[in-house]
């Protein structure tokens, strides 16, 4: 998997873990994407930096250099999105 499917798989995912606590397979998604980022890409100290009216930032660290991944706020919110206007998962 590319570095730059597995930010925004783990974006997307992450975004749905913080708004639903209780959702244990998003915890456990997200984590296996966290675990693709670390061991397979190196990256360390991933966060959302930062998210405004367009774009979300990540910020993470990869071959000693701290990086800056942004992708459009719609797309990264799109998976959170889908599953709140779906009764089944709610």
């Amino acid at each position: 998997m590319r570095l730059e499917d597995a930010l925004f798989n783990w974006l997307q995912i992450q975004l749905v873990a913080e708004d639903r606590p209780e959702d244990r397979a998003a915890a456990d998604t997200r984590d296996f994407f966290l675990e693709i980022l670390t061991e397979d890409h190196g990256v360390s100290n991933l966060l959302i930096h930062k998210t405004d009216d367009t774009m979300v930032h990540l910020k993470y660290d990869k071959d000693g250099r701290s990086k800056l991944q942004m992708y459009p706020r719609e797309a990264a919110e799109q998976l959170l999105a889908d599953i709140n206007e779906n009764p089944k998962y709610n």
